[in-house]
């Protein structure tokens, strides 16, 4: 896979970019100045970013692996150390299904009823491979999402999930918090020490 450089990376335009971040050269990207980066970000192959009115924000130490598509006009954000297995898709916008009005972009907006609803990713979220998320949820910290699963409706803190549509299957342990704070106490004491 080959990454962009920095250079390049910045002159897309984002409204911010913060260190270590590697963005696969076949990642697309619309209204890349609302989309902010964090740290330590790795964005793969064919992933698709679509931002709106909401913007997209991806804190630090998060991946987003092959063929996953975040999109809509509300507001998306994941928080530090989320993961998006391949072909998640998270959407913050909805057309009508229900036939009472038109769908899709090519028809002028008066003639559709989509919603707009914000997408919270929590601290530690990981959802499984070819996941869907839905416009108005959040992800409470520590969720993890079974692949293929169907999320509508927000999901409680460190609730394994799954099915289609998702219910709470499991509880994910809390073990990560630890390792969490050992690992952020040795990186800022390698910072300190100037290995940086």
């Amino acid at each position: 896979m080959a990454m962009l450089s920095r250079e390049a990376i910045e002159a897309m335009g984002f409204a911010r970019v913060g260190r270590n971040v590697l963005v696969s050269d076949k990642a697309s990207f619309y209204g890349a100045e609302r989309i902010s980066l964090g740290s330590n970000v790795r964005i793969d192959d064919f992933c698709v970013f679509s931002a709106g009115e909401g913007g997209i924000e991806i804190g630090n130490f998060v991946h987003i692996a092959v063929y996953s598509s975040l999109i809509g006009a509300g507001r998306i954000s994941l928080a530090n150390f989320c993961n998006l297995s391949s072909r998640v898709s998270i959407y913050s916008s909805n057309d009508d299904y229900s036939g009472s009005t038109m769908t899709n972009p090519m028809v002028p907006d008066e003639y559709k009823d989509v919603t707009h609803a914000g997408v919270f990713l929590e601290k530690h979220v990981i959802i499984g491979c070819g996941s869907v998320i839905l416009p108005g949820v959040t992800l409470s910290e520590g969720v993890a999402v079974g692949a293929l699963s169907l999320i509508k409706k927000s999901c409680e803190p460190f609730g394994i999930y799954s099915g289609n549509p998702a219910r709470r299957v499991g509880e994910r342990k809390r073990d990560l918090l630890e390792r969490e704070q050992a690992f952020v106490a040795q990186r800022d004491q390698r910072l300190r020490d100037g290995a940086g």
